[in-house]
């Protein structure tokens, strides 16, 4: 499936380079805080000498990030961290025009997917970058001896490794950065379990991230994703938004914008809450289904529709997915349940079940990257100064740092927050000395 493939790179055509760097000049025009760290990372040099594996969304802004951590030094590779989040140009722009090692191609099947996540492994990296931890999780496999819990593709290449060369592979890592909230939750799992190998930024959990990338970016984007592939009208149809982290908070907020009748379900009573007090319908989804016209999941958590919610969903439901895994939506037991699918419309399949209709979008995968193109620019602008500024906090501070979840220092969060600010030209308040005396003290009453 692959038209220019080597051994240090695998994309769809370098023929489509062109567009790719037009598009990425474009998405830099509205990044302006990674712009800035770009100029510093090409004096400064932080990740001089460093090998850096990435496993991301291979979009323009993934590209304008892949560009800064080469000016800081690093020899990048990068694979998808989604077989339809590609952007297949930009893939070839990073090969052609900046010598990035690339492994990623839109709609690449189970196995290549796989095998381009060996080509990252064998780059072997001193850093690695994720979004949904695959990296992270292939190399504890590895460290693990878990090798049957391996992809076929990779697994074949660790076996033909000596013992040497795997403990290599893990102990060579000095620690990891993490983009999603689903991949957080994985190895804050792994450390509480005592197994987590190095140590891991949770990119996520910055403020500069989750408040604006999960909320404004999803938000936007996954709509954006559901009316490319349907063209369908939200005015006066019932949304159901499965999760009410920042994730559905934003996604929310965008539909009631565009008209739409809102219904929330939450498993936490105080997201559940908080969804009430915000102006939103609660359910159960047991009592979504009967009512809704489109679903969407923002979890991160298996299975959140199952068989019994879809089978009671009305004719024509349309169910779309913006977690990072798939697994939100019990795809295996619809495909069981019903005929094979018919493909209606680019990104839309039509399955057959109990004499009604339901509409599955992008496979039941990331709907803003696999029908759209993503978050804006602007708001990964301030994901991907905190993934940049991971990355040589590791370097900086990988011989104090536990093998543990870590957050980025607040005072990095806010120099982020402070450069988008004085790009947007808007100024804020200093605190006077007085101020900060009151703030600092306990005596000075009311």
């Amino acid at each position: 499936m692959t038209a220019t493939a080597s051994s240090t790179s695998d994309v769809k055509s370098l023929s489509l380079a062109d567009e790719g760097r037009r598009r990425t000049e474009w998405a830099e025009r509205s990044m302006p805080v990674l712009r800035q760290l770009r100029e510093r990372f090409t004096t400064e040099r932080p990740l001089q000498g460093r090998r850096l594996s990435a496993c991301l969304h291979v979009t323009t802004e993934t590209a304008n990030l892949a560009v800064t951590l080469k000016a800081g030094g690093a020899d990048v590779a990068l694979c998808a961290s989604n077989p339809l989040s590609t952007q297949d140009d930009v893939a070839a722009h990073l090969v052609r025009d900046h010598g990035i090692k690339v492994f990623a191609i839109k709609g690449e099947d189970h196995d290549t997917y796989y095998d381009h996540l060996r080509a990252a492994l064998a780059h072997r990296p001193d850093i690695t970058m994720d979004d949904g931890a695959d990296l992270v999780g292939a190399l504890h496999m590895i460290a693990l001896n878990r090798l049957d819990d391996l992809a076929p593709a990779v697994r074949t290449w660790v076996e033909r490794l000596s013992a040497a060369d795997r403990k290599s592979l893990v102990t060579g890592v000095i620690g990891s950065t993490e983009e999603t909230t689903t991949g957080v939750i994985r190895l804050k799992a792994m450390a509480k379990d005592g197994v987590l190998q190095f140590p891991v930024i949770a990119v996520n959990d910055s403020d500069t991230k989750h408040l604006f990338d999960n909320r404004y970016g999803t938000g936007q984007s996954t709509l954006d994703g559901i009316l490319r592939a349907t063209n369908l009208l939200i005015a006066g149809s019932t949304v159901v938004v499965a999760g009410y982290g920042w994730c559905g908070r934003g996604f929310a907020m965008r539909v009631r914008g565009a008209g739409a009748n809102v219904l929330v379900t939450e498993i936490d009573p105080l997201k559940a809450l908080e969804a009430q007090m915000d102006g939103y319908r609660v359910v159960t989804m047991e009592e979504a289904a009967r009512v809704g016209d489109i679903f969407v999941t923002l979890t991160g958590n298996i299975h959140v529709i199952r068989l019994e919610h879809m089978k009671a969903m009305k004719d024509g439901a349309v169910i779309a997915n913006s977690g990072h895994f798939n697994v939100e939506i019990d795809l295996d037991g619809l495909k069981r349940a019903a005929p094979p699918p018919l493909a209606v419309r680019e990104f839309v399949e039509e399955f057959r079940l109990g004499g009604k209709r339901l509409y599955v979008l992008a496979d039941g995968r990331l709907v803003n990257l696999a029908a759209a193109e993503g978050h804006p620019a602007s708001v990964m602008d301030m994901s991907f100064a905190n993934q940049a500024l991971a990355a040589e906090h590791v370097v900086r501070h990988a011989r104090t740092l536990g093998k543990d979840v870590h957050r980025i220092p607040r005072d990095v969060d806010q120099e982020i927050a402070r450069l988008k600010l004085q790009a947007m030209g808007v100024s804020i308040d200093s605190l006077t000395a007085e101020q900060q005396k009151y703030l600092a003290s306990w005596d000075m009453g009311t």
